[in-house]
């Protein structure tokens, strides 16, 4: 198709297309749109087929001038998108237009179209930019808090024989509020409740308030709770409670000896292989977190270096990806979330107004990766996929076979590949600025505020 084109740049990331299609291939695409209505037409008085083109244009002018504008926008759009992928429309922002052209079959034809396209980005300013990596050492103590960790999980829970409420026994309770006249509170009513004496974690917090009772004992209980109380319905008042244990249970913990180890995971054959995986599987974790926390620092310094507006329509598709998703935790449906938020006082508009600066932050990181990416041509071989399967198998205590199973699904494939090439290309840039030692840390601080 014969047409000339400019372009205009527009603000966050949005360009002015405007397209003139030459008179020649006006008249061609009116004249295929109007045979086929002589072709298909079916109008009293004439065959099928052999309806007079000047009848069909007088009864179905303006339907036959719309269509043809419609065909000569659509081929030529197409046309010029599928040649220049720099200003391809990004798949969520819909072209629009202020004014339909006119179609004069005499005459070109002229339409303007607005639309935003993947930001233009060239990373080119690395200067001060100074890395900090935590420095981080597993301790003995380390391995040991999750060895314990390890033994609580696979302690038994059993009855305890005085059957005395103590801190940390596994107890069943019910209870009930009383009202004024010691009468009990239906509502308030929770039977077989059981929580472990020393976590907090029951509505009253009764777990000071219980030690020393027995099995089938009741006792009633009256608390004051603080204005600021975390349950709102109890805050800033006294209630009277009766409060009956049902149970009183203790967790038998397990020895810490190799009969422990080898009931944990077949593969080990005495403690010291236990510890000496646990060791090995912090190691790796611990990696791999100092590597996303220099990861996170570098995007950060580049974005603020290298200034850019993202488009409307991309900010506005992240944010409402984040609102589905909220949704699904809450196992609802978009529309009953912000019924929900609304009735707690809130607003959706005012939660996304909350998200929209590390959104933008985001999605200006991913921007940056994938302009680097391609500006620097960066790619994975085969042979480097396959030392990702190797590495993966040996993190994750399977075999290479199992890993690529896993791996057999194309979306998954493609993720790992994309991975590949990002760690590539962290390489590189590392090697370009400053890395220096960061602040010491224990294992767990590293891992805190995740």
């Amino acid at each position: 198709m014969k047409f000339t084109k400019s372009i205009k740049n527009l603000e966050k990331s949005a360009i002015e297309l405007t397209v003139t299609v030459e008179k020649d291939e006006v008249a061609d695409i009116y004249n295929k749109t109007l045979a086929k209505y002589v072709k298909n037409a079916q109008i009293p008085g004439f065959r099928k087929g052999h309806v007079p083109a000047n009848v069909l244009e007088r009864k179905y002018g303006d339907s036959i001038k719309a269509e043809a504008i419609e065909s000569l926008i659509d081929l030529s759009f197409s046309e010029i998108v599928k040649e220049d992928k720099d200003n391809y429309p990004l798949p969520y922002s819909q072209p629009s237009m202020e004014k339909m052209p006119e179609l004069d079959v005499t005459k070109d034809l002229t339409y303007t179209v607005k639309y935003d396209v993947f930001p233009k980005v060239e990373v080119k300013n690395f200067s001060g930019i100074n890395v900090k990596e935590p420095q981080v050492t597993i301790t003995d103590d380390d391995v040991a808090e999750e060895l314990k960790a390890m033994q609580e999980r696979n302690a038994m829970v059993i009855d305890k024989k005085d059957e005395i409420v103590e801190k940390d026994n596994v107890v069943t309770i019910d209870y009930v509020e009383l009202d004024e006249s010691k009468n009990e509170i239906e509502s308030t009513k929770r039977q077989d409740f059981v929580f472990t004496v020393g976590s907090g974690e029951n509505l009253y917090k009764v777990d000071d308030d219980i030690l020393g009772m027995k099995k089938d004992e009741s006792k009633e209980i009256t608390k004051t709770f603080d204005k600021n109380y975390e349950d709102s319905d109890l805050a800033g008042k006294t209630v009277t409670l009766k409060v009956t244990v049902k149970a009183v249970k203790i967790r038998d913990i397990p020895a810490l000896d190799d009969d422990f180890a080898q009931d944990c995971n077949e593969k080990y054959k005495t403690l010291q292989d236990m510890k000496d995986d646990i060791k090995n599987n912090m190691e790796t974790a611990k990696n791999r977190r100092i590597r996303e926390i220099k990861n996170n620092s570098l995007l950060e310094q580049l974005v603020e270096k290298n200034q850019f507006e993202i488009p409307d329509s991309m900010l506005q598709t992240e944010l409402d990806g984040r609102w589905k998703m909220m949704a699904q935790q809450f196992q609802t449906t978009p529309e009953q979330l912000e019924k929900m938020i609304t009735a707690s006082g809130q607003t959706k508009e005012t939660m996304l107004n909350e998200w929209t600066g590390n959104s933008e932050k985001m999605l200006k990181s991913r921007i940056i990766v994938d302009s680097l990416i391609r500006s620097k041509n960066i790619s994975v071989t085969t042979e480097e996929i396959e030392a990702e399967f190797e590495k993966i198998a040996k993190e994750g205590g399977m075999t290479v076979e199992e890993v690529k199973k896993h791996y057999e699904d194309p979306r998954s494939k493609e993720y790992l590949i994309d991975e590949t090439k990002e760690n590539k290309l962290y390489d590189e840039i590392y090697k370009e600025v400053k890395v220096s030692k960061g602040d010491k840390m224990s294992f767990k601080e590293l891992f805190s505020n995740i």
